[in-house]
């Protein structure tokens, strides 16, 4: 077991030492990793956190919405059309409350396994070879993120279903107040309008578990002073470099029994590099960056498209400094459409 991982970094023969990249030959073992004695505790507090995680994606992919009910019900006031609208949209407003509060599962466990991976008693990679469960864990928390992000931005019907539950629940209330005495939506299917709030804010913003995942992350760094920054952000380049260099090395991902890995191990790399991006005041794209984007996207490039523009247009479009003006021209360039 101790040699999951084997870890070799050389610097390039010749070259500018600040210009040279490192190389990782690495196998990290994303499919049989197993927690050591030390690893044991979060790693079971982890694993009940990805199970739901399970769930989410399912119940996600399985969203149909209410978008005919509701526009039934906004083209005809009659009393039968509202009932059914609000029948058929209640169920799926508790469904995003638990969307949501999950979101919360992610914000309280990354700090945790942060502390873990980014500590300062070791360096990135020794964390990467004495902690390969760990960090398949966190990898499978960066795939969730991406995919729950690139379902809700192709599922309209989330943010549409919410934003009609509050139109209806403010209106109802209004008239209420006004004296109507009309009889309002049944209470006990309502969310507490503090709740509804944040839920409106979260839903809101085009990639949700990201927001949550990167400020997690800047919140961590901030409240842990006794992990200076660049320990977290070495960390999550590290990981994506070698992410890069098993997806180069065809003798490597030989080794995986099971072909999906390759595309998890894909989108594990486009994950950490938008984190890394967010996370970072300079962002992933500069020349002093810790990430090798240019190596990630011409392997990202490599593959088939059927795998790829979808990763790519999350560089693309949910980074935060790809456009700055410091970021290479070539890189623009390379993730122009």
């Amino acid at each position: 077991m101790g040699n999951l991982l084997r870890l070799l970094a050389r610097e390039d023969a010749g070259g500018n030492s600040c210009c040279s990249h490192q190389k990782y030959d690495v196998f990290l073992d994303f499919e049989n990793a197993v927690p050591s004695e030390e690893e044991r505790l979060l790693y079971s507090d982890v694993a009940e956190v990805l199970r739901g995680s399970h769930q989410v994606i399912h119940d996600l992919q399985q969203y149909k919405g209410a978008a005919k009910e509701i526009r039934e019900a906004i083209s005809d006031p009659g009393d039968e059309y509202q009932r059914r609208a609000w029948e058929m949209v209640t169920p799926l407003v508790q469904k995003l409350k638990q969307f949501y509060l999950f979101s919360n599962d992610i914000e309280l466990i990354v700090p945790r396994i942060l502390a873990e991976l980014c500590g300062p008693d070791r360096s990135p990679t020794q964390h990467l070879e004495t902690q390969q469960a760990l960090v398949k864990q966190f990898a499978e928390i960066l795939e969730f993120t991406l995919k729950f992000d690139e379902l809700k931005m192709t599922t309209p019907a989330v943010q549409n279903d919410f934003s009609y539950y509050r139109r209806t629940v403010m209106q109802t209330r209004i008239k209420q107040h006004g004296g109507a005495g009309e009889a309002g939506p049944d209470e006990g299917a309502l969310i507490d309008h503090q709740l509804a709030n944040k839920m409106s804010l979260f839903y809101a913003n085009s990639t949700p578990m990201l927001k949550i995942l990167s400020e997690a992350t800047s919140k961590f760094v901030t409240e842990h002073k006794e992990i200076p920054l660049e320990n977290t952000t070495e960390t999550l380049g590290t990981m994506a470099k070698v992410c890069q260099r098993m997806l180069e090395n065809p003798e490597l991902i030989a080794r995986f029994r099971r072909e999906e890995t390759q595309l998890f191990i894909l989108r594990v790399m486009v994950a950490l590099i938008i984190l890394y991006d967010h996370v970072h005041p300079s962002g992933a794209f500069v020349k002093t960056s810790n990430v090798n984007v240019k190596g990630c996207v011409k392997v990202l490039k490599d593959q088939p498209a059927s795998s790829s523009e979808n990763l790519l247009n999350a560089l693309r479009y949910t980074t935060k400094h790809l456009n700055d003006d410091n970021t290479p021209k070539h890189i623009k360039t390379l993730l122009a459409v």
